[in-house]
């Protein structure tokens, strides 16, 4: 049977897939639970067959949303196979082996008799199945523009070969033929050139959407495939809002103290999204480098916590390595680096804003009420009728050329949703992991299981603690007798921009720091241990090496735990800082205890270079305490000596 190339991203032809993918040959073809001889072998050879097809990791993730519904049934077998269609394929075959599900070759999967056949995008040629085709979307619905896949077949809708020399022009979406801009690029999913076979058919038994308004958009765009629409909600998005409670606990596995604001950057794949190349800063640089400069060197690390939020295909086109490579000073400087997968509806959740582009991440942050702000926003490879660009041209926008913290506090102090994406989202919020089952079975004429239809709940992360190594710019301020507001910076210079009439600077450097000449001239030092780890002795011997070593240090710091921390004052013997719990806030300490560090220090050197003002100045914060004031509030430390035999812990 003839097929059909589709997808988000260029495809390859059919002959790659009708042959071999990722090392498959006939040599790997599955024996158990089918195959030519699997009658002999499986042990329940009775079962219904599901074929989860995926294109790539980003379609494998919706996929993964759904099969929870199969669960505790017996009489349903699951099989997996990957259409080797997608350019992104990289990370494709370890996902699919950390199922667990026997994976198919493509060519054993397009022969083998199965009940239904599940897919999350066009790619691939998925007309060569028999069974019972249901395909979903793997975004907000379908809203991109995207040239006609180059597939050598005629388009159904026209009767003419798509052209050969024709591509997709990055910033329109619009195809490029001679030097002249022809059509505008048909919707992606909504246009026969994906919903039909060569021959004019409907390619899916049943194409799952969210809302209303998606199929009416398809009733416009392709009237011949509008029999086969099926409302069925939002799968990724009922597992978002079913865990809205845990959102504190979402916070805090990312490293976010109370008080803190929590900014996700967040990007879809292209160059013009916010992470790519295609779009120009005023000053004819990158915006991603530009806005990463801007985030160090404008926000208090210790009043914003950032994490990044880039698509699968960026991960997978470029390499999980390079990414980190590219963000390595970000990530240094307190950036977290969020998991395409598993981590990023969780830091969706805890977001207090969103600097975002045109994909479908930033459309589900407007969907939630967080306040949005758009950094990308090519509207012209958006279909123009779909909700999505109505909120793009609604939403505030970044601004290169203004100052970026006072955008984000303004963007919050002001923010009002807009009442399209959480309308637009899905119709029936909730209601997929029920509505999906039930087409699912009824596709495959079965009877569904007993059991409630239900999705996974999102797990809960491993904490990331918010650990900049880069060097912090320390601004401090004695505000009165042992009080001191603190406020520390990542960015490559001050962002008071020298020295403050009303402060003085200091430098606290990582023991980790890639930039290791700084460390001869920081005023502290600090790091995080066990108060037990054996590699450094115990917090005191650590202190006291570290001041042995950089003769320039002031305090070296030990943090033990979330609010306690061993510090040495050169010539001083070793102290315990440990922060007041206030019983009206939120479990979670407030500060790091490096602040308290930081503090101490600036108390200490306000009273001079006078040995027994230091210890006076000492002897008064071991007795009254020290009181630290950041962005975050007022926070009271006890400052006592460890006990003889403790390692401070």
């Amino acid at each position: 049977m003839a097929g059909r190339v589709g997808g988000t991203e260029p495809a390859e032809g059919p002959g790659r897939m009708r042959g071999v993918w990722m090392g498959y040959g006939r040599a790997d073809r599955v024996r158990v639970p089918v195959g030519d001889d699997a009658a002999r072998w499986a042990t329940r050879g009775k079962c219904l067959r599901v074929l989860i097809v995926v294109h790539n990791v980003t379609s494998a993730t919706r996929l993964l949303d759904v099969l929870p519904l199969f669960d505790d049934d017996l009489r349903v077998q699951l099989l997996v196979t990957c259409t080797g269609s997608s350019a992104f394929a990289a990370g494709t075959a370890e996902l699919l082996a950390d199922t667990g599900i026997p994976v198919l070759p493509w060519e054993q999967a397009a022969e083998t008799a199965v009940d239904l056949v599940v897919s999350a995008s066009f790619g691939g040629q998925l007309d060569v199945f028999a069974g019972q085709l249901a395909i979903l979307s793997h975004g907000v619905g379908y809203t991109k523009r995207l040239a006609t896949p180059d597939t050598g077949h005629r388009t159904p809708d026209t009767g003419h070969r798509t052209p050969d020399t024709g591509h997709r022009t990055p910033d329109t979406g619009h195809r490029v033929e001679g030097g002249v801009a022809a059509v505008p690029a048909p919707v992606f999913g909504l246009a026969p050139e994906w919903l039909l076979t060569p021959r004019g058919a409907p390619l899916a038994d049943a194409l799952v959407l969210s809302h209303p308004e998606q199929v009416e958009r398809l009733r416009a765009a392709c009237p011949e495939a509008a029999p086969t629409a099926v409302l069925a909600g939002d799968p990724c998005y009922d597992r978002i809002l079913a865990a809205r409670p845990y959102r504190a606990r979402f916070r805090r596995a990312l490293g976010v103290r109370p008080g803190q604001r929590l900014v996700l950057l967040n990007s879809t794949w292209n160059p013009e999204s916010l992470f790519g190349d295609g779009g120009r800063a005023p000053d004819g640089g990158d915006v991603v480098a530009a806005l990463l400069d801007r985030v160090a060197d404008e926000f208090p690390v210790d009043a914003y916590r950032f994490a990044a939020v880039l698509h699968p295909n960026i991960w997978h086109g470029h390499g999980p390595g390079q990414i980190r490579s590219w963000l390595d000073r970000a990530r240094r400087a307190g950036m977290a680096l969020i998991d395409p997968l598993s981590g990023w509806r969780q830091a969706l959740l805890a977001a207090d804003a969103v600097i975002g582009d045109h994909g479908s991440v930033t459309y589900y942050a407007a969907a939630l009420g967080t306040p949005v702000l758009l950094g990308a926003a090519p509207l012209d490879a958006l279909d123009p009728d779909a909700p999505i660009s109505a909120f793009m041209r609604e939403a505030p926008r970044l601004d290169l050329e203004a100052p970026l913290a006072a955008q984000i506090e303004e963007l919050i102090s002001r923010h009002r949703p807009l009442p399209g994406p959480a309308a637009f989202t899905t119709s029936v919020p909730g209601e997929s992991a029920v509505r999906l089952r039930r087409l699912f079975y009824s596709m495959m004429g079965a009877a569904e299981p007993t059991g409630p239809a239900s999705l996974k709940p999102l797990p809960l992360p491993g904490y990331e603690a918010a650990t900049a190594t880069v060097p912090l710019h320390v601004l401090s301020r004695v505000l009165g007798p042992g009080e001191v507001a603190i406020t520390r910076w990542a960015g490559r210079r001050p962002a008071t921009g020298g020295s403050d009439p009303g402060g003085e600077l200091h430098i606290a450097v990582h023991e980790d720091t890639r930039d290791v000449e700084q460390l001869d001239l920081a005023d502290v030092v600090f790091r995080e241990g066990a108060p037990d780890d054996p590699r450094f002795g115990s917090p005191s011997v650590w202190t006291a090496e570290v001041l042995r070593r950089h003769r320039g240090c002031s305090v070296a710091a030990y943090v033990t735990g979330p609010s306690v921390c061993v510090v040495q004052v050169r010539g001083e013997a070793p102290l315990r800082l440990a922060a007041v719990p206030d019983s009206d806030a939120e479990s979670a300490p407030a500060v790091d205890p490096a602040v308290h560090a930081s503090a101490l220090h600036a108390w200490l050197a306000a009273g001079g270079h006078d040995p027994a003002e230091t210890g006076r100045r000492l002897a008064r914060v071991v007795s009254d305490g020290l009181s630290v004031r950041t962005a975050t509030g007022l926070h009271r430390v006890r400052v006592v000596p460890p006990a003889p035999t403790a390692t401070g812990g």
